[in-house]
């Protein structure tokens, strides 16, 4: 793999020369040794109850060996029997690392981090006969991956194969999941630290068995992850945790509160896609934080033309705009920005540990499931532009074409703010959605994210509600071709969708965040008209 060495390159001689004095500071305190030594008095008193059960992640490296063994003799044991398929049900830290690691050592794995009846009938028609479903829930009532449990047990049964032989549960000792594997007879449980958040847990359980059983080395991980764990924890101007929250904490002073991520050749596939999470979850609250701009490459839209609200950083060597490069094995450049990313919260003054605004758009769906007419039947559409439905915010007439809606809403985007395109589609067969990304930040100058729904309400979706207040927010729905019954539950999976773009958007409203919602009767058709519309929408 291309950079082994773990390093941190601050190319830019002006942000630098500003973090310079952070570096000084940060090793004055023995921030990192302290953040080594699990001490969570780091972030204030606020916090110190939080970090106290939080900090179990910088020894992982140690103590997440014993998985080794367990893993992989459950591998080989359901290898034996036929069964080499691994479908991952999970979310936000449940799913982002184990994908990563997966798609970066080249072995397949399914992931299901969606409430898309497409994408998760199309995980269903894969070969039973040869699947396991590792189903991963930190909380033990994640209502997606609770969805998808019940979904493919009943599709087990269907299928003559005895479904608690075939389902793996990773979660936390004690939660509603641990305790209804028990009642079924699951597989195999495996409980992780429950002193490590979600957004830190890519070296827990939930990282390491849904890639463990897809094949990857995970032994080879940790002894990254160990072998830059003495450097992380050095109170040194050299340490690469330090110089990067500094160069982050020093940008965001100086007004850069976005990172534009791109891949420059490190050799780890998606890496981004993780450390949007780790960084937007940890430091977006209190009107505050780093918002993480993941894009295609160095040549993308945002990070080569990144403007004075934003900081390019280089995963892999320095390339082109970049002012910050990181270069490290995988399990190495884990450990970085989990230590980078808390460090850089008691810059910003912040608790990294908590999630304060990711409950409001639970609840707000939960509120509209319970009402289902509010789902169907209730919703009068501004206007009506062939294959798309426009939902337009207050301000915004929502009577012309597509095109001028678009042009009229992207208009109230604060100067510096940031445009978040979040498409509740199909990631897999919707796959052309995510070109709406560089085509909007090119057209618009914007600092430009996109998200898949409701994934990115695990990932992003806290920042967008608690971080700096200058979003706007492009929401895209689509109609169903088929739909999926929840087993057990008053719901389909096009409802839960569907509710939770409905509420998220509604808490985003509430927040005084323009919303436009554009719902999509034909996908394809929608997702070539809405291409079309932004071109014509400079």
């Amino acid at each position: 793999m291309v950079g082994e060495e773990l390093t941190v390159t601050i190319s830019d001689e002006e942000l630098a020369a500003q973090a310079a004095p952070l570096v000084d500071e940060l090793v004055a305190d023995q921030v990192a040794s302290k953040v080594a030594a699990q001490d969570p008095t780091l972030w204030g008193p606020d916090a110190e109850s939080e970090a106290s059960i939080r900090l179990s992640w910088t020894t992982l490296h140690k103590s997440s060996r014993p998985l080794i063994g367990e893993i992989e003799a459950l591998r080989e044991e359901l290898r034996s029997e036929g069964v080499d398929r691994v479908v991952l049900a999970g979310m936000g830290g449940s799913s982002l690392a184990p994908e990563v690691i997966a798609a970066t050592e080249n072995v397949a794995l399914t992931v299901l981090d969606t409430t898309d009846p497409g994408q998760v009938a199309d995980a269903l028609a894969g070969d039973l006969q040869r699947t396991v479903l590792v189903v991963s829930s930190k909380s033990g009532g994640t209502v997606e991956t609770d969805s998808h449990r019940r979904i493919f047990a009943k599709a087990f049964a269907d299928n003559g194969i005895e479904a608690a032989r075939r389902i793996v549960v990773v979660t936390d000792p004690g939660s509603p999941l641990s305790e209804l594997a028990e009642k079924e007879g699951y597989r195999k449980v495996f409980l992780a630290d429950p002193h490590v958040g979600g957004r830190y847990s890519a070296l827990t359980a939930f990282g390491l068995v849904p890639a463990g059983l897809a094949g990857a080395d995970i032994a080879r991980l940790l002894d990254q992850a160990a072998a830059a764990a003495q450097v992380l924890g050095a109170d040194s101007a050299d340490n690469p945790a330090v110089k990067l929250a500094a160069a982050w904490g020093a940008a965001h002073n100086a007004g850069a509160e976005k990172v534009v991520l791109a891949d420059t050749g490190s050799g780890i596939t998606g890496f981004a896609d993780w450390a949007e999470q780790l960084i937007a979850e940890s430091t977006g609250k209190l009107g505050t934080g780093l918002l993480p701009v993941a894009v295609d490459g160095p040549a993308a839209p945002g990070f080569a033309d990144a403007g004075a609200d934003a900081t390019p950083v280089a995963i892999g060597p320095v390339t082109g705009a970049a002012k910050i490069a990181t270069t490290g094995s995988l399990g190495a450049q884990f450990l970085l920005w989990e230590f980078a990313t808390a460090i850089a919260g008691r810059l910003l003054k912040i608790n990294p540990f908590d999630q304060p605004d990711v409950e409001a758009a639970k609840k707000a769906a939960r509120s509209l499931l319970d009402d289902p007419s509010k789902l169907s039947g209730g919703e009068t559409p501004s206007a009506v532009d062939d294959a798309v439905e426009i939902f337009a915010p207050a301000g915004v007439s929502g009577n012309g074409s597509l095109s001028d809606v678009l042009r009229e809403f992207l208009a109230t985007a604060p100067e510096g703010g940031y445009l978040a395109v979040q498409a509740y589609l199909d990631r897999l067969d919707d796959a052309s959605a995510a070109l709406l990304r560089p085509e909007l930040a090119k057209r618009t100058g914007l600092q430009t994210t996109f998200g898949w729904g409701p994934r990115f309400l695990h990932s992003t979706g806290q920042y967008h509600k608690g971080g700096h207040q200058n979003g706007i927010f492009l929401q895209i729905t689509g109609a169903n071709e088929h739909d999926l019954d929840v087993p057990d539950r008053p719901y389909t999976l096009g409802q839960l969708q569907h509710a939770q773009a409905l509420g998220d958007g509604q808490v985003l409203t509430e927040r005084g965040r323009p919303v436009l919602r554009l719902h999509l009767t034909d996908r394809a058709a929608g997702l070539a008209e809405l291409m079309r519309a932004v071109q014509e929408a400079e």
